[in-house]
């Protein structure tokens, strides 16, 4: 296979919303270049990039695919990418390693909620972007509108190339950049190239204008030779649509109908000759602060953008070169690791196919298999002490649930299973609960989820239930309390025997020192799950050894670690251990640890315990008009609003929300704004519980002891 310069290597992404025609698009452009002798059809399920069997029964995209194709001399690897936010961990990671994106926008629907959301991670990236409207043949087609929601969406400088028109019942596309009519037989392919009609000539030309002035603002030269001119020829028009692309100021917009092979030919030469390739992008800091050198000649780096796994093939590393160039049998640094990678074998893949390679250069895009310890966001480097790019930030999750085997003694399958499922989707966050006993898997929403369970079903052979995960309270007091306990055990030769007598208080930083009490010694203990412990040595008189202290102090720590209301972590209570009885033959550690804990649980029922929650600090982005009925939605769920901030078309809202109201908000707030909203949480600190909804809590606690 050919190998091409980073000229000549143009790396396109397809995003758009679900049903915009992307993966349609995709296969249309690899038979236009001749690589398919006919094309497929999703509905078919035959499509090139669409080739998984979950795919094949939603009937959508799952994955993000990487395709090739070749057009005129020109190299163009193509990402066909799912639709839907649920899978955005295959979006975003497609996004990171393009050098341009191509926006599918549905002519029908215009720039819609899904063009949005993704739209937001392109701009995070700021990617050089063309957007293509698709389906301009339907019958409900709107293609003025979807350009006016297109700028609504990113301002005047979405600029057209192209328009649609009907002229004599044909479909025909008027081309401003090329100023040429392209008319379209009724099944579509190669075009009949006609000048602009004269009932077109007006808007032909002011678009003309439109796009040189665009282009023209790009750069001093070009400006100059605008004013001189007062137009720009064809090739300084791509000069200054490149620039502007580059700088994120000018967005392209073509017309196809990828369905029939309208267009598509025009978008291609497009890509070849003006789109950003590898080699126009600006130069990348690595982690170090490095400059990563775009150049053949520099030392190889390569970036894992994403992870597959193959029934036939097994592990699948794709990667980007980002410097130098790889060759077959080449030993890479795992930057990560430090371990050496040997790449027996290198490849192209279109789908599930895979073309063997000798080596790929700067700019391009392949895959290998059998790598051991490489995940994706991990560099490869020909030196042991290269750069490591910056990884890809995926999302916070939406959701999480509890999973375990529906067979028990599947546990350890399931876990490999999850292990290997995250391997090649990272937005699938996986983490053992120590406190609540239990798995907890965060993912992007409940499709992302049925996409996990079908996997663990269908791929691994395990069945998993889901459900919602326990919340972690903790428990602590709210007044002081006395009590003693006398551990005493006689059953042949040496007994047990230790009394112990203790206060407790609530501890709060900067308090004083407590009264009334001889302090011998004391010892602040900060507790693994959060807040204190403060233990005083208080005994007077040697009536308790001071050897017995820390099994008094292990006995209340232990009771601590399974509080009396709801078996929570107790935490910020203060004890003072001030007298008690030892026996000089029957007393050792175990005795006392045992009257430790009984007294301190006594003293801890006594001290009018109360029972805390997490509580979330939630950061909602959502459009104005739809934050009443979020704020409506906060209320139901005990939420606290910090404030609200503007920005661009979004309001900012801040609350803080007891983690126990959060279980179902993701799939609300999407239901409420039609997916139009998100939101971030993080942990903000722990308050105390209503006293209905801790009574009922404890009450459920004691009703599991019983029936235990």
């Amino acid at each position: 296979m050919k190998v091409f310069d980073n000229k000549h290597i143009k790396n396109v992404v397809f995003v758009g919303a679900h049903h915009s025609g992307k993966t349609t698009l995709s296969e249309t452009m690899l038979f236009e270049a001749g690589l398919l002798n006919r094309r497929g059809t999703v509905e078919q399920n035959n499509t090139v990039s669409d080739y998984h069997e979950i795919e094949h029964q939603r009937g959508a995209s799952v994955f993000a695919t990487p395709l090739h194709t070749e057009w005129r001399n020109y190299k163009i690897n193509i990402i066909d990418t799912p639709g839907l936010d649920d899978f955005i961990g295959e979006i975003i990671s497609s996004i990171r390693v393009a050098d341009t994106i191509s926006m599918v926008v549905n002519a029908t629907d215009g720039a819609d909620i899904g063009t949005e959301i993704i739209w937001n991670y392109i701009d995070k990236y700021n990617k050089p972007t063309v957007f293509v409207i698709n389906k301009i043949d339907a019958d409900d087609a709107k293609f003025d509108d979807s350009v006016q929601s297109l700028m609504q969406l990113v301002g005047n400088n979405a600029t057209l190339i192209q328009y649609p028109i009907k002229m004599d019942g044909a479909q025909c596309i008027i081309d401003v950049l090329k100023m040429k009519c392209y008319k379209f037989g009724p099944e579509g392919g190669k075009p009949e190239k006609l000048e602009i009609p004269d009932d077109q000539k007006e808007r032909a030309e002011r678009l003309h204008n439109e796009l040189v002035e665009k282009a023209a603002e790009n750069d001093e030269e070009l400006m100059e030779l605008y004013f001189e001119k007062g137009s720009l020829n064809e090739d300084e028009m791509r000069k200054g649509i490149k620039l502007g692309m580059l700088n994120h100021d000018l967005f392209p917009v073509f017309c196809v109908s990828a369905l029939k092979d309208m267009g598509t030919g025009r978008l291609m030469g497009f890509i070849d000759n003006v789109a950003p390739s590898a080699a126009d992008l600006r130069p990348e800091q690595s982690v170090e602060g490095e400059e990563i050198k775009r150049s053949v000649d520099a030392d190889t780096t390569l970036f894992v953008f994403k992870t597959l796994y193959q029934p036939n093939l097994g592990k699948v590393t794709f990667f980007k070169v980002k410097a130098g160039e790889v060759n077959v049998n080449d030993k890479l640094y795992n930057a990560r690791t430090g371990e050496v990678e040997t790449l027996n074998q290198l490849f192209i893949m279109d789908g599930k196919v895979k073309h063997s390679v000798q080596k790929l250069t700067q700019g391009d895009i392949g895959a290998t298999t059998k790598l051991k310890s490489t995940e994706t966001n991990d560099t490869l480097n020909e030196k042991e002490n290269g750069p490591t790019i910056k990884p890809i930030q995926f999302p916070q999750s939406r959701i999480e649930k509890t999973v375990s085997a529906v067979n028990t003694s599947e546990e350890e399958k399931l876990n490999d299973a999850l292990k290997r499922i995250h391997s090649q989707d990272p937005t699938l966050k996986l983490r053992y609960n120590n406190e609540t006993h239990q798995t907890v898997i965060g993912c992007q929403g409940e499709l992302h989820l049925l996409t996990i369970s079908w996997a663990l079903k269908n791929i691994y052979d395990v069945e998993a239930n889901f459900d919602i995960p326990k919340i972690s309270y903790r428990e602590t007091i709210q007044r002081s309390a006395t009590a003693n306990y006398r551990h005493k055990k006689q059953s042949g030769g040496s007994g047990q025997f230790g009394e112990v007598h203790l206060k407790i208080e609530p501890y709060f930083e900067g308090m004083a020192e407590p009264e009334g009490f001889n302090i011998r010694g004391k010892e602040e203990i900060d507790l693994p799950w959060g807040g204190k412990l403060v233990f005083y040595n208080c005994i007077v008189g040697g009536v308790i050894d001071t050897r017995y202290l820390p099994s008094i102090m292990k006995g209340i720590q232990e009771v601590m670690e399974s509080g009396p209301l709801t078996r929570s972590y107790a935490r910020d209570i203060r004890v003072m251990v001030y007298d008690g009885k030892m026996h000089a033959v029957d007393s050792n550690d175990i005795s006392f640890k045992i009257a430790g804990a009984h007294a301190f649980k006594q003293a801890f029922v006594n001290a009018n315990p109360k029972l805390l929650e997490p509580i979330d600090e939630v950061t909602i982005k959502a459009p104005e008009s739809m934050v009443g009925n979020v704020m409506t939605d906060l209320q139901s769920r005990r939420a606290l609003i910090q404030g609200i901030d503007s920005e661009d078309r979004y309001q900012v809202l801040k609350a803080l929300i007891p983690r126990g109201e959060m279980s179902n908000f993701s799939t609300q707030l999407r239901s409420l704004t039609q997916g139009r909203a998100n939101f971030t949480s993080k942990f903000h600190s722990y308050q105390t519980v209503p006293t209905n909804i801790q009574k009922r809590l404890t009450e459920t606690t004691e009703a599991v002891g019983q029936d235990k």
